[in-house]
């Protein structure tokens, strides 16, 4: 089958670039061809997003039994989400070079093997038969491992499905579907996880539970992901991608003032959203709340973390209003951050801790996605995947040195509080994390104050689409079976 016949059969519509009422000119045409292929590619990096999300952080809400069944300090069960932190450091920028150089199948692909082996690792390690040594804690953290370094290579990609497989108009939107289905996952495993595991021994159940979807990923990835980018391009901006050395564009980030502002004040806020979904059960667990309660409170923070996102990322698609929208939200976030900090480390306050919980979602996750989308936005031509990696790096830094301090700066309860401590796994060692949580409110607030008031940019790809559709005006639309090849410059020619 030729290339014309398969994009006649795939596409679902044709848009031209220009207008039809001017007279023809003999320069050259562009038309924007729509995939109906793109919703799959997007389908499938939810799947394994989502996946990988529940891997990372399944043994975060029942810390508790998962130290009791593998005979471990809950400190080295914090540690099966912090390897993931630890991996993305050295990872992430090979990761970004990897996806911008060999294209997104590579980057899904490989991505979607890891993340399967790591679950089905993981789910080896807990088997009876299971050779003594390897049993348990060790193999376990083996296929954590695995799965770690997978994330890099899904999480990165958002940004980069959006730019090649979809139209100026729907980029936004597909980016914060991409973009939620990770917290999605969280969400996930805050409510299974606690409703799977009520002892220690059912702990090998729910790694049962969460290897299926990853390996359900890994499956579709590998059948469903033929090629990295489409037949034709969805817009202007994917046909302009850039080509220059990775280096290169690692050097115009750390000279580009504005995206050095994002990179230090957002992945603040990447880093203090992973150090509340990793300690959330352990904070509450403290002030007599229990896994089950941890858990609907994970999951409101992501459901309204969700529903902010998609209503953030439908209004900026239409307004363009990145920035705007970026900086409301993250004040908006730090105020709900400091309610948590103050309710939390209260007893019988679950409708407040919820509600607060509720709205740093709201809030907090909403700038997800605005903000990778205004990463490359202010970066363009470098490549998408590198500028959201570099922001993913610089999060998960700040994620390992807030979730190292906060356990730093807690303390043992006293005697008289101990009695009313939910999780009393014969590991657990009970902490008041008043003093903690105090520091992670002023660490929100400081980075969105000078977020709010530093940040200035220029939406450089919107205006490059702009130019470039200016130049090349007036145009007739191409069929979208017509015979075409691209030449060097990424214009479509007949």
């Amino acid at each position: 089958m030729g290339a014309e016949e398969e994009v006649e059969r795939e596409c679902g519509s044709a848009v031209e670039l220009g207008s039809p009422e001017e007279p023809k000119s003999p320069a050259v045409v562009v038309v924007v061809v729509l995939e109906k292929r793109r919703w799959v590619v997007l389908a499938v990096l939810c799947l394994l997003n989502a996946s990988n999300s529940a891997v990372w952080l399944s043994m975060a809400p029942v810390t508790d039994h998962a130290a009791q069944f593998m005979a471990v300090k809950p400190d080295l069960i914090n540690w099966l989400s912090l390897v993931y932190i630890v991996v993305c450091i050295p990872c992430g920028p090979l990761a970004s070079w990897a996806t911008d150089s060999f294209g997104l199948r590579f980057a899904l692909v490989t991505g979607g093997l890891l993340n399967g082996v790591g679950a089905l690792v993981r789910l080896l390690g807990v088997q009876d038969w299971m050779v003594t040594v390897l049993r348990g804690f060790p193999l376990v953290m083996t296929g954590q491992t695995v799965a770690a370094l997978a994330q890099p290579l899904l999480l990165f990609a958002p940004t980069k499905v959006a730019a090649v497989w979809f139209p100026e108009n729907q980029r936004a939107i597909a980016n914060t579907i991409a973009s939620m289905a990770n917290p999605l996952g969280i969400m996930l495993t805050n409510v299974i996880s606690p409703l799977i595991v009520h002892s220690a021994e059912q702990i090998s159940t729910m790694l049962i539970v969460y290897a299926v979807p990853a390996l359900l990923g890994t499956l579709l990835v590998i059948c469903l992901m033929q090629r990295s980018a489409p037949l034709m391009p969805p817009s202007i901006g994917a046909t302009t991608q850039s080509t220059q050395p990775f280096l290169i564009n690692i050097k115009q980030l750390f000279t580009n003032g504005p995206f050095l502002i994002l990179l230090v004040c957002f992945g603040t806020g990447i880093g203090a959203i992973t150090c509340f979904t990793t300690l959330l059960a352990q904070i509450l667990c403290a002030r007599g709340y229990t896994d089950e309660f941890s858990g609907i409170c994970g999951a409101l923070t992501i459901a309204f973390g969700i529903v902010g996102a998609v209503i953030t990322g439908m209004y900026v698609d239409r307004t363009k209003h990145f920035a705007q929208v970026g900086k409301i939200n993250f004040l908006l976030a730090s105020l709900a951050a400091i309610a948590f900090a103050l309710l939390c480390v209260q007893r019988d306050q679950a409708v407040a801790v919820a509600f607060s919980c509720s709205l740093l979602g709201l809030f907090g996750f909403s700038i997800y996605s605005v903000c990778l989308e205004v990463g490359v936005e202010c970066t363009y031509p470098v490549g998408e995947a590198t500028s959201t990696g570099l922001l993913f790096v610089s999060g998960q830094i700040q994620a390992l040195i807030l979730i190292l301090l906060l356990q730093a700066l807690a303390r043992p309860l006293s005697p008289a509080d101990s009695v009313f401590v939910a999780c009393k796994g014969s590991l657990m060692i009970p902490y008041d994390w008043t003093v903690s949580m105090l520091v992670f409110a002023g660490v929100c607030v400081l980075a969105s104050s000078i977020f709010t008031l530093l940040f200035r940019a220029e939406l450089r790809r919107r205006k490059a689409e702009e130019e470039y559709r200016h130049l090349h005006e007036p145009h007739e639309p191409l069929p979208a079976t017509t015979s075409a090849h691209l030449d060097q410059t990424g214009i479509w020619e007949p």
